[in-house]
């Protein structure tokens, strides 16, 4: 019998004294990850894996209902497919991983493992188009890729990730663009009411868009040590890829044109912000909505009522099983405080304690994960009470993250506090911008802030004297350190 309820999160480093030892702590202690024999890669177990379930669920559903099908493409793709197109292989040249043997025998033509899909894809699509009757093409995937990066951290940046790419095929600019920005919405809606994660929507600066697009638009988010996170993407391809793939079309004028096409995605990064942002020094708070278990029930068992207390415990689980995410925590050999300190770990939204003198009561004691409250529910109450109390935690999860925003994003007007805000405060800074890559570089290169984005809605104060050269004129932006 383990009695020490401390135990369980003693090797748990506080954020407030290394953050990120706190979060590898963390991953490992709730079971969402292992580290996977070749660096880089990592093992989702059970439990981190239904997170990606439930996103994966949700998400879909919302795809689909936007008019998108789900498909799936090849794994390895042409080295030759990759390179045609000069500013995208460029962009990923870097972390692409090549199959250079197969069978035993060295292969005529390397095989890269994808990093991102558009090449097969496109390569695709050059066939399936031929006329505008095709159009819109809306095609979705769930898939893993891999992308050989040197600085690693579970589910934030690994070597191989899952994740959703759409790829759309459109008639016209206006009409692609629509649909970049339609998906954007779909990201920032989910995030905001699945996840609980409040993010700020925007356009990517030149430098900072995706290799061969037209315009990238980012959903970002701030975690709770003050750094942003890119969250989710939307491209708009332009035809650049429709000329390097010849993806035409016979309009209804008769005419052959070049189609215009959209690409977008959201990756397990989202687990990694779900931690970040609601995590506390005791583990996760996972939002009900995506949490694997909603409700865990654990019976405090005396030797004179167990047969009783047990029997009360598996008739609830049984009734609200069907309907909510429950388990039932009825395991020998470990205390009541050390399985309250391991589903606390775990981030259950809603634990229900059911003793010898709540069932003399008629009812459970209902623990909060997100703020610790306790309150007595009687038994007729737990029908309706227990929807209210999952509901109230995904709005309360929200808002405190709101509020964690909020307060930290601040106004700079002059360089030097932009700095000294960057350097002290973090979070995001709100800075007017003149527009030109090169205040843009300087100011990363003398703070390691970036421009996250430019907000799709004007900011209080219009246009600006530029933060770094005080020459140019420009809106304001969204700066921050990133992940």
């Amino acid at each position: 019998m383990v009695n020490n309820d401390k135990e369980f999160v003693k090797e748990v480093t506080p954020r407030a004294v290394d953050f990120s030892q706190w979060y590898l702590d963390v991953v490992l202690k709730a079971e969402l990850m292992d580290y996977a024999p070749v660096k880089g890669c990592m093992a989702i177990r059970p439990y981190g894996y239904a997170i990606w379930e439930n996103i994966q669920r949700l998400l879909d559903g919302r795809i689909k209902a936007t008019g998108h099908k789900n498909a799936y493409f090849p794994l390895f793709i042409p080295q030759s497919l990759l390179q045609k197109e000069a500013e995208h292989v460029e962009g990923f040249a870097p972390e692409v991983a090549l199959v250079t043997r197969g069978g035993g025998e060295e292969l005529a033509e390397k095989l890269v493992v994808r990093p991102t899909s558009e090449a097969i894809i496109c390569s695709m699509y050059a066939k399936w188009v031929q006329s505008w009757r095709d159009l819109p093409l809306l095609i979705n995937q769930w898939c893993n890729v891999v992308r050989w990066e040197k600085n690693t951290r579970p589910f934030l940046r690994t070597s191989e990730f899952l994740w959703q790419e759409g790829h759309t095929v459109h008639a016209t600019e206006e009409e692609a663009e629509a649909e970049t920005l339609q998906m954007l919405g779909v990201y920032k809606d989910f995030v905001e009411k699945e996840l609980a994660i409040p993010v700020v929507a925007g356009r990517k600066t030149e430098k900072e868009k995706f290799a061969g697009a037209l315009r990238t638009y980012t959903i970002e988010a701030l975690m709770s040590d003050g750094r942003a996170l890119q969250a989710g993407t939307s491209h708009n391809l332009g035809q650049h890829f429709a000329r390097v793939f010849d993806i035409q079309f016979q309009d209804k004028d008769d005419e052959l044109k070049y189609a215009w096409q959209t690409s977008w995605g959201v990756s397990t990064r989202l687990i990694g912000a779900l931690i970040m942002v609601h995590g506390d020094d005791r583990g996760l708070r996972m939002p009900p909505q995506v949490a694997p278990v909603q409700v865990v029930i654990v019976p405090i068992i005396t030797k004179k009522m167990k047969d009783e207390v047990l029997a009360k415990a598996k008739e609830l689980a049984e009734r609200f099983g069907g309907a909510l995410r429950l388990e039932l925590d009825d395991r020998d050999g470990y205390s009541p405080g050390w399985k309250f300190n391991e589903w606390e770990m775990k981030g259950v939204p809603l634990r229900l304690e059911l003793g010898p003198r709540d069932l003399e009561h008629g009812g459970v004691t209902a623990v909060r994960r997100d703020t610790g409250e306790k309150t007595f529910v009687t038994e007729a109450e737990l029908e309706w009470r227990l929807p209210m109390l999952l509901q109230e935690i995904q709005q309360g999860l929200f808002q405190q993250a709101l509020q964690f925003r909020e307060a930290n994003t601040h106004q700079a007007g002059s360089f030097a506090q932009f700095r000294d805000l960057i350097a002290e405060k973090r979070g995001f800074v709100l800075a007017h911008w003149c527009g030109e890559a090169v205040c843009e570089e300087k100011i990363k290169e003398e703070t390691k802030a970036t421009i996250r984005c430019l907000p799709l809605e004007e900011l209080n104060g219009g246009e600006g004297p530029c933060i770094c050269c005080r020459e140019g004129r420009g809106k304001k932006v969204y700066f921050a350190r990133a992940y």
